[in-house]
């Protein structure tokens, strides 16, 4: 070859890897643009019928659509229902302290003022959509206000009117947003989330089997692959919501999810007693031990880690369940000699049965019904209370502060700056725009958006004489604020871009181009939004390690009453309880740190398990007080007391009393494990 046909044959090469880049780029970038196009489409239709009805504020029709928006159509329709939600408490709230406080006003400030803080509070503690009804009503609230308050925050009388005319806005965006969002988009949480369910069920299984053949000689290994596993599960929970969204029958059987997540924890927290077992024993009796509770557990799911483990998972759910099922009767029955031997096999049965509900809900994302979960309602987890009160506390000072400057400044634009600020500092913190790299990128966006609404405001619609027009003119910024919205990395710079355009523009009817009202309106907006980042930085959040650190001492107080108070625990009570503080563990928090709360919980599981069967007698005295010896001595004592009830459990041939040392051996090999963390327990 000529050296001129290597470089033409070197330049058709590289001319197609560049053609195949861009068309790569292209197609990931598809996704993106179509949402800005619904993002944008929505809001012309909120603002259209807004216009059409003459109300007063049209605006907040179209930033009400914009603010609805979701990349997942399940996640804008079901956060379209709590917006409507919130949007009712919130008008109502407004109206009935409006008529409470006449004439006074500075208790109807305050009032407004609490009410802000009382739903930052609860938009604290609730989680995804249901968290952001509570920071809506908050913020709904003040925005009614607002549009009834004078110069200096005297009450027009007109609060029920105002209420009505502010709800229908906010209730035209949400339902034009989900009509554009149900039309051009079916929804895909339920096949991802089955998908999820699938891949980390199909893993755990595989890593389970994978422990059963190697008989702890790779417990190391697999111990960072079962830690990781839990923040995927932790992951969940906004998926499962934006399912929610797209199905009324997935509303119905909500608990069916819910619980299939706990599953997940509870296989899990199986998995590590089993692994912990093998890691205690000598290596010629694991084997033996694993070799017998292997053959009892079903070859699909030993072989669950294999090529295409998730895809067996969701072709047949029905039968996968069914053998699970049929396992764990064989696995409680199967004949121990040891106690060792005994709490494998238990704890392979619990294993399946664990799966067995992971299949359940695949079972019920494949649009068939679940069985062994009736209907019933999803309790609200509450880990701790202390994150809920900082973000309550700022929100009542930041609030109460804006208003007290209104009144002593009589600002023109107060109003306005009051309810953008409540908007930032309510709902800020429930998207996590609180941290100081956050807060600065919103800040970028914030600074952006203000540039983006002046030069559309005074370069383009003075041109613009049509409804058409004047969309196409929005869409300048809406489609490629959307497209960057829809963008996991660049969602906390165009957060502000795609949600405050709108208002900044402020378009009406009859549209003005007064430029001393645009700043005072731009000033009263970005005002507010500033004084809330600066609110965070004031008073900042509790950060990811103080929050793991209280977890995990929550834990260990937990732990303490449950050994010094035994009366009127339910295992229910305790695993649930703890499956929300594994799921509120930050992002942030290390493997080891889950691994803690997982060994709490399963400690915690085994010492109900055991008072449950060892009864009050001689024998549970013993046990309460090998148990008191943790608090009270420490781990070393605790694990020698344990040890003298395991040696006279062994004079008693009865099974029940296999099953006991069983489930003491448990107890003992997760405080030598993690003796760390089981040693601070007796520092309270």
């Amino acid at each position: 070859m000529t050296v001129a046909g290597h470089f033409a044959s070197t330049g058709r090469g590289g001319a197609a890897s560049l053609f195949a880049r861009a068309q790569a780029q292209l197609a990931a970038a598809r996704p993106m643009l179509l949402f800005g196009v619904r993002l944008w489409v929505s809001v012309c239709l909120a603002l259209f019928v807004a216009f059409s009805l003459e109300l007063d504020n049209a605006y907040w029709a179209g930033t009400s659509a914009a603010i609805v928006c979701q990349p997942q159509v399940g996640a804008s329709l079901r956060k379209g229902w709590f917006r409507m939600l919130g949007t009712l408490l919130g008008a109502i709230a407004a109206v009935v302290m409006a008529a409470c406080f006449p004439q006074d006003r500075i208790a109807f400030l305050a009032v407004l003022s609490l009410w802000g803080a009382a739903c930052a509070f609860v938009a604290t503690l609730l989680r995804n959509f249901a968290s952001y009804a509570a920071a809506l009503a908050g913020y709904t609230a003040v925005i009614i206000a607002g549009g009834q308050l004078g110069a200096v925050g005297g009450l027009d009388g007109d609060a029920f009117m105002v209420a009505i005319t502010r709800a229908s806005e906010i209730c035209i965006g949400i339902v034009s947003a989900g009509v554009v969002l149900g039309l051009t988009d079916l929804g895909g949480a339920r096949r991802q989330l089955a998908l999820l369910f699938a891949q980390l069920g199909s893993e755990i299984a595989g890593g389970f089997g994978r422990t059963l053949a190697t008989a702890g000689t790779a417990f190391a290994e697999i111990q960072v692959v079962r830690r990781e596993v839990v923040a995927r599960v932790i992951a969940l929970d906004p998926v499962i919501d934006q399912s929610l969204g797209e199905s009324s029958q997935l509303r119905y059987h909500s608990p069916v999810l819910q619980r299939a997540v706990d599953g997940l924890f509870a296989a899990l927290a199986a998995w590590r007693s089993v692994a912990v077992t093998f890691s205690q024993l000598p290596p010629a009796r694991a084997a033996e031990e694993a070799g017998a509770v292997r053959a009892a557990v079903p070859e699909a799911l030993r072989a669950a880690s294999g090529s295409g483990s998730a895809a067996r998972w969701t072709d047949d759910p029905v039968a996968m369940r069914a053998i699970c099922d049929a396992a764990c009767p064989v696995l409680r029955a199967l004949p121990a000699t040891t106690p060792s031997a005994r709490l494998l096999a238990d704890r392979a049965a619990a294993f399946c049965a664990a799966l067995s509900r992971v299949l359940n809900a695949l079972v019920l994302l494949g649009h068939a019904s679940p069985v062994h979960e009736g209907r019933g309602v999803r309790g609200v987890r509450i880990p701790e209370l202390l994150p809920a009160l900082v973000n309550g506390g700022r929100a009542f000072v930041v609030i109460g502060a804006v208003m007290l400057f209104w009144i002593i400044t009589q600002w023109p634009s107060g109003a306005a700056a009051i309810e953008f600020t409540a908007i930032a500092v309510i709902l800020l913190p429930t998207r996590g725009v609180t941290n100081q790299v956050a807060a600065r990128y919103f800040l970028i966006g914030t600074l952006c958006v203000t540039a983006f609404a002046a030069i559309v405001s005074f370069a383009v619609l003075p041109k613009v004489e049509t409804f058409l027009g004047f969309c196409l003119a929005i869409g300048l910024v809406l489609v490629p604020a959307g497209a960057g919205l829809a963008h996991p990395r660049l969602a906390v710079v165009f957060i502000p871009i795609a949600s405050f355009f709108i208002p900044l523009l402020g378009p009406a009817n009859q549209e003005t181009y007064d430029t001393v009202s645009f700043y005072n309106n731009t000033l009263a907006i970005d005002g507010g939004l500033v004084i809330a980042l600066v609110s965070f930085r004031l008073l900042p959040p509790l950060s990811p390690a103080y929050r793991t650190r209280r977890l995990l001492a929550a834990a260990q107080r937990d732990l303490r009453r449950l050994i010094l108070r035994p009366k009127g625990r339910r295992l229910e009570d305790w695993t649930g309880r703890f499956y929300g503080r594994l799921t509120a563990m930050p992002e942030q928090a290390t493997p080891l740190e889950r691994a803690w709360l997982v060994a709490a919980l399963s400690v915690g599981a085994r010492i109900i398990e055991l008072r449950r069967t060892i009864g009050t007698g001689a024998l549970g005295r013993d046990f309460d007080a090998a148990l008191a010896a943790l608090i009270r001595q420490g781990v070393a004592p605790a694990i020698e007391r344990l040890a003298i009830v395991d040696r006279t459990l062994a004079a008693d041939e009865a099974p029940t009393a296999l099953r006991l040392r069983a489930g003491i051996l448990a107890i003992s090999e997760a405080l030598i494990q993690h003796a760390p963390f089981f040693a601070m327990s007796t520092a309270g």
